[in-house]
């Protein structure tokens, strides 16, 4: 893969890269500093690309361990609360109270709803991700829907109030 094909590829990602690093972290400047070491380190182990059109795949993945290399050094998360506080009007602007819900699930849900229902990642591409099978990974998004289902009753445009 040439020098130009990267770029081109990380910026077609750019977006994606970003709803799968804050749906690990909370902070928008973690999650910058996840994607730039992801970044990083996958131009630097280029040659360990089996095949180009699992890039994206191959470059989530790498971000995902990065996200989870920053959370294990900091330590501090910011509570749903703050996190919802300070990110007002960013990505939460159409659907404030869906985000809000989707970001209070436990992680195990959270990660493989925002990449199957956001990024629209398959259920096999989410399981070689996170290293379980696809099996996992379904029940995982049935649970995660049930728990959105559940916990956005009531909230108006959303279900029986």
């Amino acid at each position: 893969m040439t020098k130009e094909r990267f770029t081109s590829e990380v910026l077609a990602a750019e977006k994606s890269l970003y709803y799968v690093a804050k749906s690990i972290l909370s902070r928008d400047e973690d999650c910058a500093d996840a994607i730039q070491s992801a970044i990083l380190s996958a131009y630097s182990r280029l040659d360990t690309l089996k095949e180009e059109r699992y890039f994206k795949t191959w470059l989530t993945r790498i971000l995902i361990n990065e996200s989870y290399t920053l959370l294990r050094k900091r330590r501090d998360v910011l509570s749903y609360e703050d996190y919802f506080k300070e990110t007002a009007g960013e990505e939460t602007e159409h659907c404030p109270e869906l985000w809000q819900e989707i970001a209070g699930l436990k992680e195990e849900y959270r990660i493989p709803v925002v990449l199957y229902y956001v990024e629209g990642y398959s259920m096999k591409e989410i399981a070689k991700m996170l290293n379980v099978t696809e099996g996992s990974i379904r029940t995982r998004l049935y649970r995660g829907r049930n728990q959105l289902r559940e916990r956005l009753k009531g909230v108006a445009g959303y279900g029986a109030e």
